[in-house]
């Protein structure tokens, strides 16, 4: 059976099909947007303030909101960092 889509995804699909030529890098752009919404959710979900990550990597808490609110042209071994000092891995894939 089928997934039901949530009202962002039609939101998204009805955005795209009206905006083609913007549609081409929505994506791209939505999985780099994906990177601090998941590194933040991980951070909470280990009882960490970004402060507290912070100090774990060596780095300031505006760094970590940076990488949190725009995960934009970040390294992938501060990714890395991150995802270790959270307890979790990085896996990468290029689709």
């Amino acid at each position: 059976m089928a997934k039901k889509k949530s009202d962002l995804e039609r939101s998204i699909e009805k955005w795209k099909k009206n905006n083609p030529d913007l549609a081409i890098t929505f994506d791209d752009k939505y999985a780099i947007f994906k990177v601090g919404v998941l590194l933040k959710q991980a951070r909470e979900d280990a009882g960490l303030s970004q402060r507290e990550l912070a100090e774990m990597i060596n780095t300031k808490r505006t760094a970590i909101s940076r990488l949190e609110n725009h995960a934009q042209d970040v390294k992938l071994s501060t990714i890395e960092k991150v995802s270790h000092a959270l307890g979790k891995h990085l896996e990468l894939r290029i689709a």
